[in-house]
């Protein structure tokens, strides 16, 4: 085998080698963000979600309890129910938030605690003044359904952003093998053709 031929060879088989790298190194950074999005959705929208509704739970017993003004629940159960709350804020605190998101977080964490002063008051009161507690409740329950909604829609988006990403390494992957048929022949050619000697 002459010189020239290896050249061709070493050159043939170094674009092949480029091609196969530089097409796994763009697959891979595409199954990272689908493996991120599928992660973001379970950890930070569907757990978050279930969180959410638990809260929501909770709020709807204090709002039965204040409806039927039960006073056991003021003084025994609500305490427990607030603590359990205090752990799902706590958790929820541990997702990933958007900005909007943390707005309204933080907002139904205010709520929440003028909600249990609200609490208080009515106990002092023996159940007679609900509507600070009514109102409180309300705004308590309309953060929960605009988190529940975020949820839904971040959830769209990291779908979206793994749609994407799918079909950018099915894109990819089509590119390569056409690529590496082109040059497979090219290789081929190069290898085959022998330049006419000259006489």
């Amino acid at each position: 085998m002459t010189f020239y031929n290896k050249i061709k060879w070493v050159l043939g088989i170094l674009m092949v080698f480029v091609l196969i790298l530089a097409t796994n190194l763009i697959d891979r950074n595409n199954f990272l963000r689908v493996k991120d999005s599928v992660i973001t959705i379970y950890n930070d929208r569907i757990v978050a979600n279930d969180i959410i509704f638990e809260m929501s739970r909770l709020v709807q017993e204090k709002e039965v309890a204040m409806a039927k003004q039960d006073s056991i629940f003021f003084v025994d159960r609500n305490k427990e129910v607030n603590l359990e709350v205090q752990a799902l804020i706590t958790r929820f605190d541990q997702t990933k938030l958007t900005v909007e998101e943390g707005k309204i977080f933080n907002a139904f964490k205010d709520d929440l605690k003028a909600l249990q002063k609200s609490e208080a008051a009515l106990t002092q009161s023996g159940l007679s003044q609900t509507t600070a507690l009514e109102n409180q409740i309300r705004s308590v329950e309309a953060n929960l359904y605009k988190l529940s909604k975020i949820q839904l829609s971040e959830g769209r988006r990291q779908t979206s952003l793994s749609k994407k990403a799918i079909s950018s390494i099915e894109l990819f992957t089509h590119m390569e093998i056409y690529i590496l048929v082109f040059l497979a022949i090219l290789v081929q050619i190069i290898v085959i053709y022998k330049p006419k000697e000259e006489e």
